[in-house]
């Protein structure tokens, strides 16, 4: 097996918090994987309990789950590109996260960038960039990673020019990284099915060096959609093949992969959704075939 580090969003509850986190990444066969550390529209959170901490990093090492692999997700109510509501409340939540995910001994923590609502790009920007001034110091030791975006309403971070801005304007940018999104770039206009090109043009910009994680999602719609819909593995517009590419794609070796797809209904008349396809859909990413019939599989495995 290639040097594949591959893994994906897994749940972070009250009870177990990380050990839980790790437990479900192992039962999915994965080697890394993302999570929040609450609810991604709320700001309710729970003391980080460390005797979770301690029983987890041990269970990783059991598992050759390297920590330096795990992701943490801020949640969405934090928009640092509005600075005219919530701007401040955003800063200092963002802060608190960073101290929540530095005491689990977690090194990245994605962010979108935040959209400016009306304000304008370069209002937007300016405000991303004023804020993770006030959040990144000489002391942090937490990496702020910046995730593309598809551009959706007034999403900041649509393309790399975007991010390099962003970048560039941080006194401390050694601990502003990447996050790229499959979906997302895809959405946002740029050609899956040339990833040499798309690579280029990333290392071009803003510096491959600066990409620590890649977001693996299909997409339900057509490139330069601006819709940001994620799809299952092999299920959307960027195709499976495309997407196995990426994914042991040489530049991105050593790079952890998470998976963000869509949870599959109890059945084709619910809309509920129920089943986490993740342990279906790392089998396929590691045996490079796609299974046709993943779908009826989670369907059946879950029941």
């Amino acid at each position: 097996m290639e040097n594949l580090i591959i893994g994906s969003h897994v749940s972070f509850k009250a009870e177990s918090q990380l050990l839980g986190s790790v437990k479900e990444a192992i039962s999915y066969k994965s080697n890394c994987f993302m999570f929040y550390t609450g609810a991604p529209q709320n700001s309710n959170r729970k003391p980080i309990n460390m005797d979770f901490t301690v029983e987890a990093h041990k269970l990783m090492k059991e598992n050759n789950i390297d920590i330096n692999n795990i992701v943490v997700h801020a949640p969405y109510i934090i928009n640092l590109a509005n600075n005219s509501t919530n701007y401040d409340f955003s800063i200092n939540f963002l802060k608190e996260e960073i101290n929540r995910v530095e005491s689990m001994g977690v090194n990245n923590l994605v962010l979108h960038p935040g959209s400016h609502v009306g304000l304008g790009t370069e209002k937007g920007l300016e405000n991303i960039i004023n804020a993770l001034n006030k959040v990144i110091d000489s002391e942090t030791k937490v990496n702020i990673c910046l995730e593309t975006m598809a551009g959706k309403g007034s999403e900041c971070g649509r393309n790399f020019e975007e991010l390099k801005e962003i970048i560039d304007g941080v006194k401390y940018n050694d601990k502003v990284k990447i996050c790229l999104d499959t979906c997302h770039i895809n959405d946002a206009g740029y050609k899956i099915d040339e990833f040499d090109k798309v690579m280029e043009e990333f290392d071009r910009i803003i510096g491959i060096n600066k990409l620590v994680c890649v977001h693996v999602n299909d997409s339900k719609n057509i490139i330069d959609s601006h819709k940001d819909r994620h799809e299952n593995i092999g299920f959307g517009t960027l195709g499976f093949d495309n997407l196995i590419n990426i994914i042991y794609h040489p530049l991105l070796k050593g790079i952890p992969k998470i998976l963000e797809t869509p949870y599959v209904v109890k059945d084709e008349n619910s809309t509920d959704r129920l089943y986490p396809p993740y342990k279906f859909e790392i089998e396929m990413i590691k045996n490079k075939k796609i299974n046709h019939n993943l779908i009826d599989d989670i369907r059946n495995y879950y029941k």
